[in-house]
């Protein structure tokens, strides 16, 4: 590429406090990342340690090769574009256009400050992972936000020989929005105790931040239960359990009041979806996020509490007709939150 080339080359920033989580949110921004190089932007992500690049591509499977990580983007200035997730307050960004992205639905922020609204005049897009964060979004803040679906490589997740296998994937933390998984070991080994012995529950994650003890205490309250614990696994060995798995449970926002901590539940629910993608039914807790991706006893089902969690988990046991029905349905519905619609939607924004 010649020097005339690199001067025309658009140029994209983007900005996400939290990327060292790894989680759901840092997917969806890498994913902003990709699309954008593949619309022929420069991108550059702001981080100071360039490490981050190889532990961002082992745990989500997604090749950063057109991405670069830089100490600082100066908010977007100097770029066409600058992608900014917001932790809540907002920033004043200085790029030609500007994209804010809510990954959590705060309240109880005072977004519609003045300030705030001098704010916005510099932001072009208000971006939400859900319809769920954007109702809370628009009422916090004052404002008309838009909807994109996180990117899911289900392409990428295939279904596998199925093995006795109840699975959950989350992170282990006890940070503001828990996945709960001591409540899935306490459901599971009930469940055992009733009598259902070929099972195994296995809880996959990150627990790079937020763990504080919770794996050790989920592993001694494992123990002497057919339950593994897989900490920080590589996206390979993830879609492989996915593969093999019949039923997928997630407990996220359970315990929580929805109205008054919306930021609690889950915001979306990118794992359900992956677990749909590999035909492992999802048994997931009825709050946030997981209310429009699940449509109950048609592509997943849902729980209210351990009881009927495990009640509806030994109906499906006892159901291979109904299990084969969901898992087909989840299979199907997975594509609407297709990696390719998700860069579709990215390029229609450009």
């Amino acid at each position: 590429m010649g020097d005339a080339d690199k001067i025309k080359m658009k140029k994209a920033a983007i900005v996400n406090p939290y990327l060292d989580t790894l989680g759901g949110g840092e997917r969806y921004t890498l994913g902003v990342a990709t699309a954008l190089a593949k619309n022929g932007f420069q991108v550059d992500v702001q981080w100071d340690d360039p490490k981050i690049k190889d532990k961002l591509q082992n745990r989500f499977g997604i090749n950063l090769k057109n991405v670069n990580f830089v100490e600082d983007v100066k908010r977007g200035d100097g770029y066409d574009i600058c992608f900014w997730v917001s932790d809540g307050s907002i920033p004043l960004l200085r790029a030609r256009r500007n994209w804010l992205h809510f990954q959590v639905p705060f309240s109880d922020v005072e977004g519609k400050t003045l300030m705030n609204k001098m704010k916005f005049f510099r932001i072009n897009e208000i971006i939400c992972n859900s319809k769920f964060t954007k109702n809370v979004i628009d009422k916090s803040y004052g404002v008309n936000s838009g909807v994109i679906y996180p990117p899911v490589v289900v392409s990428d997740i295939k279904p596998k020989r199925k093995q006795n296998i109840i699975l959950s994937v989350g992170r282990f933390s006890r940070l503001k929005q828990s996945k709960n998984q001591d409540k899935l070991v306490e459901a599971f080994k009930k469940l055992y105790d009733s009598g259902v012995k070929n099972y195994k529950l296995i809880l996959a994650g990150g627990a790079e931040v937020g763990n504080n003890g919770f794996v050790n205490e989920l592993k001694k309250s494992a123990k002497g239960y057919p339950i593994s614990i897989k900490v920080s696994p590589k996206f390979s060995e993830i879609k492989d359990l996915y593969g093999k798995a019949k039923i997928y449970w997630s407990a996220a926002g359970m315990g929580v009041d929805e109205q008054k901590h919306p930021e609690k539940t889950e915001h979306f629910g990118i794992t359900v979806v992956e677990a749909m993608a590999a035909k492992a039914v999802p048994i997931i807790f009825r709050a946030g996020g997981h209310k429009e991706i699940i449509t109950d006893n048609i592509n997943g089902l849902f729980f209210e509490n351990n009881d009927t969690l495990i009640d509806k988990t030994i109906a499906l046991f006892a159901n291979s007709k109904n299990l084969r029905k969901l898992a087909d349905q989840a299979h199907k519905d997975s594509k609407i939150y297709s990696y390719e619609k998700f860069e579709k939607k990215i390029a229609k924004l450009l």
